[in-house]
């Protein structure tokens, strides 16, 4: 499992939107991955840990929401800060990385799956537990949402 690291920790960092959030998700995958290994039956040992890493962020961002939940929020006190805007920051890049990140948690991880770790539909489908006609639907609309995002980032410069 470990040559499949990179493409754990990606998948973990895009959905969860924070390099120290998804260190600890990958953390804890890998825990659950040696912890259930008898319940790999072969096949693609990278299909079956990223699905142990999206488990563990659904399982992980459930757990934040009750955490957060239960603490006021003092607005004089803590503030709200506007979100980072791609105008803020330099270059197209910065403008597409806040747009995926700005997507939907299920549009963005079947895109993270597709583009950035070009896995087949299928097996995309097999992680997310989706048919893969919804797979192929949410891809569709993850990128025209991000098409439609970065063109209006680049337009408001």
């Amino acid at each position: 499992m470990l040559p499949h690291l990179d493409a754990a920790h990606n998948l973990a960092r895009w959905l969860a939107r924070s390099a120290p959030d998804a260190e600890d998700i990958v953390q804890e995958s890998y825990l659950r991955a040696f912890r259930f290994f008898e319940g790999y039956h072969g096949g693609d040992s990278r299909s079956w840990l990223l699905t142990v890493v999206r488990n563990t962020f659904l399982t992980w961002r459930k757990r934040e929401e009750r955490s957060l939940a239960n603490v006021p929020l003092d607005e004089e006190r803590h503030g709200i800060a506007p979100a980072p805007s791609a105008a803020d920051s330099e270059g197209e890049a910065e403008a597409l990385r806040g747009c995926i990140e700005a997507l939907p948690p299920e549009f963005r991880e079947v895109l993270i799956l597709r583009e950035f770790e070009e896995l087949p539909y299928r097996e995309i489908a097999e992680i997310a537990s989706l048919p893969t006609g919804t797979v192929m639907s949410r891809l569709s609309r993850a990128r025209q949402r991000l098409e439609d995002c970065v063109r209006k980032k680049v337009a408001a410069r």
